[in-house]
């Protein structure tokens, strides 16, 4: 029986070792695969990162990232997360960055940040039809604005705007927004250009963009204070990027000119 025993309890300490030798790396990934370069994004905020009509995640800075991580060795995970949750997601691990359309302004001190990558305002949305043409129209009318956003920040951060406002209302993304704004449910959305512009683009519905905007401001990625290293390496990976071209012709297929600034 002893002999049984030991020889079953050999057994099993090879079959560990086996499984050590061939299982998955701390990653996710198996053991001789790569270290994983996961991007946090929010995956209704088109055409920074969004999923396309085959259920695929896309976007102009879904594919920097992909093009970054793949210059320094990682394999590329694209992570939609809910965007009111992103500073949890980072500070958990979940993911190592945030990279979409992600304003610097405000938020100096409270991520890692790369240089500026890309210029960007709030603005404001309007039916076509609407006679909100400047932003004291706004007086009285109800507002949308996506949570936790930079558009939200930049309507608290002009009190005299906000307190004209007969409502605000916190969407959970720009698309219920713009739904809400196409069934006259709100008058308004502060939201990004970049994204209001490529919306009315592609989509065709019936908008216009106020000349008056309410803020200007930068996109950069953002990493969990404290993780210079990594940081590091993809502000090296982005000027090599701009440096060699791949950043224009990267921008040229999405936005059909370069809005990128790194390097300029």
């Amino acid at each position: 029986m002893k002999k049984i025993v030991a020889i079953a309890l050999a057994s099993v300490m090879m079959l560990g070792l086996f499984s050590s030798c061939s299982g998955k790396d701390s990653n996710g990934g198996n053991g001789d695969s790569k270290k994983e370069f996961v991007v946090g994004f929010d995956a209704d905020f088109p055409p920074m990162g969004f999923k396309d009509d085959s259920g695929n995640y896309v976007g102009f800075d879904l594919d920097l990232a992909k093009e970054a991580a793949e210059r320094m060795g990682l394999e590329f995970v694209a992570q939609p997360i809910n965007w009111d949750s992103k500073d949890q997601e980072l500070s958990s691990g979940n993911i190592d960055c945030i990279w979409n359309g992600f304003t610097i302004s405000g938020r100096e001190d409270k991520y890692a940040w790369t240089d500026a990558y890309m210029e960007n305002k709030q603005v404001v949305v309007v039916n076509s039809d609407s006679d909100i043409s400047k932003l004291t129209d706004l007086a009285g009318k109800t507002v949308a604005v996506q949570k936790d956003s930079s558009g939200l920040a930049a309507v608290n951060d002009n009190a005299e705007l906000k307190d004209s406002f007969g409502s605000l209302l916190e969407e959970d993304n720009y698309l219920n927004a713009m739904m809400e704004l196409e069934s006259g449910a709100v008058d308004a959305i502060v939201m990004d250009e970049i994204v209001a512009r490529y919306q009315i683009q592609t989509s065709g519905k019936n908008f216009k963009i106020l000349d008056e905007s309410v803020a200007s401001e930068t996109y950069g990625v953002g990493f969990e204070l404290g993780n210079t290293e990594l940081r590091d390496q993809v502000q090296k990976t982005l000027e090599d990027m701009a440096s060699d071209g791949t950043m224009t012709k990267i921008s040229n297929e999405w936005f059909g000119t370069d809005v990128t600034i790194i390097g300029k």
